[in-house]
């Protein structure tokens, strides 16, 4: 079951954010995003009654009338890794994010695993952000036309602390 993140779910998530990436730095970048009403929405997925996957995205600031949203970060519990079950909150979160109406997409992540859900960094060829550049600076256009324009985003705050 895939379902909203409740404040009563944030210990769980950071468990499990912390577990998936290894160290605590993404957990607390929930946290400050949250801290900092950045957050648009969060996700978990829930198996066997336990918290075992957790997706967050973020409003971007654009030099646009639409809505732009960052996902980061995507994290599973190790044990049942290699299930699904991110493939199933990145694409719960995707459809969430067009009717939050989000216009597009961008996400820093693995080049070999967010494409399979339509994200290319071709896509975010005119995006300019710090972070910009790379294999792994990808774009998903939720509404056509996303990324036709060059376009200037900003991250919150919280990812560069």
């Amino acid at each position: 079951m895939i379902r909203h993140a409740r404040t009563v779910d944030h210990a769980a998530i950071a468990e499990i954010v912390e577990a998936a990436f290894g160290q605590p730095d993404e957990a607390r970048l929930v946290e400050r995003l949250r801290a900092d009403g950045d957050v648009l929405f969060e996700l978990v997925a829930i198996e066997d009654g336990r918290i075992d996957g957790h997706i967050l995205f973020s409003r971007l600031w654009a030099q646009s009338p639409h809505l732009y949203a960052a996902l980061a970060p995507v994290a599973v519990r190790p044990s049942v890794q290699r299930a699904g079950l991110g493939s199933a909150l990145v694409r719960a979160s995707l459809e969430q994010a067009r009717e939050f109406g989000a216009h597009g997409v961008i996400v820093l992540g693995h080049p070999t695993y967010y494409p399979r859900f339509g994200f290319s960094a071709e896509a975010a060829a005119q995006v300019r952000s710090v972070y910009a550049g790379g294999p792994a600076f990808m774009a998903l256009a939720i509404e056509p036309g996303a990324f036709d324009d060059p376009l200037s985003v900003t991250y919150p705050d919280a990812f560069s602390a």
